[in-house]
């Protein structure tokens, strides 16, 4: 089993539970309002007035199977709209009940 982290981009929330569907995922956690900023080139998400947008997190463990369609399906949304935020990080899961 795998942990996928995913944080994004607020605007992607829809579309994001839309991909988890269409790929059997179906258990998952979200944050909603989570504050960041990119490493390179992105913009922050504080939602200050300066800085008004915020991003938002998705946790899910699935099988090992799933993580590459997965990352291809979020690295595809992500290229589309780079500018918006959207990342995903993959863990192993060693023990879980």
């Amino acid at each position: 089993m795998k942990a996928v982290f995913i944080p994004y981009n607020e605007a992607y929330k829809e579309r994001l539970i839309e991909i988890l569907d269409r790929l059997s995922i179906r258990g998952f956690t979200n944050w909603d309002s989570v504050q960041g900023r990119g490493t390179k080139k992105g913009q922050p998400h504080y939602g200050t007035h300066a800085w008004p947008t915020l991003n938002s997190a998705i946790f899910t463990v699935i099988e090992d199977e799933k993580v590459d369609k997965l990352l291809e399906v979020l690295h595809e949304l992500d290229m589309k709209t780079e500018a918006q935020g959207l990342h995903a990080y993959v863990l192993n899961v060693e023990k879980m009940i």
